[in-house]
């Protein structure tokens, strides 16, 4: 373990939009390495396959942020909401990992997921119904039309957030995650604000008028055990998870494509290649890079650097592993899987419509999050409409 203590976050936009580069030299180096995060705070990281399976694996490694705060409350920043909203499954260790991971395990189990593919393309077809009246020719923002919205509807169906509700919700959480540096600005504890308090009474309204929706089984499961805490904790990370990823994900995933035209064009050939490359495309230009660090170690991964839609060497922890592997990756696989079948199949002359060094990388902090505020692109004829 080298004992130098290097800066890791808060990067510069050069490095921010492309940080492979600079996580190549940091694994090149050493597999564990102590660093000082840009709040100021010491960490250490963890580079390379081998290394980081074995860190997310280990029981020693507490996931419980509330504990390590009450030891010392100098450890982490607390961010936005706070620590009221850090209980859930993601932040709290065995048992009480286990008990909240069965609660909200029922909404993603196999059969339900794949019931659920209809919903997806039909969300996803009437996007791409929407940007099309742009004309062929006409740019739009694949992003915020496209991305975005369609993971966002999928778990507001899932929560049973009322569709009326999800445009406010979903322009606050875009305001709460987007990046910034030291302490939050105004409009992100705003936002975080009126976060908490829809939370909060979206919790009361299924409490007085349960639906067959994850939000009511959750809130019944409060009457048995489930502290008001882990509830609203658990709300809020389902909605972070269940859509701000996945959005990441398909703009990260369209970024990529077109910068490997080769990779496109094998991928337009055969759309039946879809499930393996998105598992690829996770891989190599990764939506949550902080606990994994795009890990293609050398030996594990041949030409780590190189998208390959055709490769098969074995699973990748762009999902995580252990205990915290994550929960909705078949349905985020499935999301992803619908969006670029759909997206592809009706847009196959896709371009980008500025120039690809205009593209910023600033949604998140680079670490917990990395994805696009923004892809402007042209979508050329649509393949449907003849």
């Amino acid at each position: 373990m080298t004992d130098t203590l290097a800066t890791w976050g808060g990067w510069v936009p050069a490095v921010r939009d492309d940080p492979f580069g600079h996580f190549a030299q940091a694994r090149a180096r050493c597999p564990v390495q102590r660093v000082q995060l840009a709040d100021g705070h010491p960490a250490r990281v963890v580079l390379g396959f081998d290394a980081a399976r074995q860190a997310l694996s280990d029981p020693r490694i507490s996931k419980d942020m509330l504990a390590a705060l009450q030891d010392n409350s100098e450890v982490v920043a607390e961010g936005l909401p706070g620590p009221e909203f850090s209980r859930h499954m993601l932040n709290v260790d065995p048992p009480d990992h286990t008990r909240l991971r069965r609660l909200v395990s029922r909404a993603f189990v196999p059969p339900r997921v794949a019931a659920l593919e209809p919903a997806i393309r039909a969300i996803a077809e009437g996007l791409l119904d929407e940007l099309a009246q742009a004309g062929p020719e006409g740019t739009v923002d694949l992003v915020e039309g496209y991305a975005y919205p369609l993971p966002f509807q999928v778990i507001g169906e899932l929560l049973g957030i009322p569709e009326a509700d999800r445009a406010d919700l979903h322009a606050w959480f875009g305001v709460l995650l987007t990046g910034w540096a030291g302490d939050p600005p105004a409009e992100a504890v705003e936002a975080s604000d009126q976060i908490v308090a829809y939370l909060r009474e979206l919790a009361a309204a299924k409490r007085r008028s349960p639906g067959d929706d994850l939000v009511s089984v959750l809130v019944a499961a409060s009457d048995d055990g489930l502290t008001t805490q882990e509830l609203l904790s658990s709300l809020f990370q389902l909605v972070v998870a269940g859509h701000d990823t996945t959005a990441s994900l398909i703009g990260n995933g369209v970024v990529a494509l077109l910068d490997h035209p080769g990779q496109l064009r094998a991928l337009l050939a055969d759309l039946g290649q879809l499930p393996a490359a998105i598992d690829e495309l996770v891989r190599f230009t990764a939506p949550v890079p902080h606990a994994t660090f795009r890990v293609t170690a050398p030996g594990r991964f041949p030409s780590p650097d190189i998208l390959d839609l055709g490769r098969r060497d074995g699973q990748n922890l762009g999902f995580g592993h252990g205990i915290h592997y994550c929960l909705g990756a078949p349905l985020a696989r499935l999301e992803a899987k619908v969006a670029f079948e759909a997206l592809l199949g009706r847009h196959p002359g896709l371009r980008l419509a500025v120039g690809r060094d205009a593209l910023a990388w600033s949604h998140g902090d680079g670490l917990v999050l990395r994805g696009l505020v923004s892809l402007p692109v042209v979508l050329g004829p649509d393949r449907r409409r003849g």
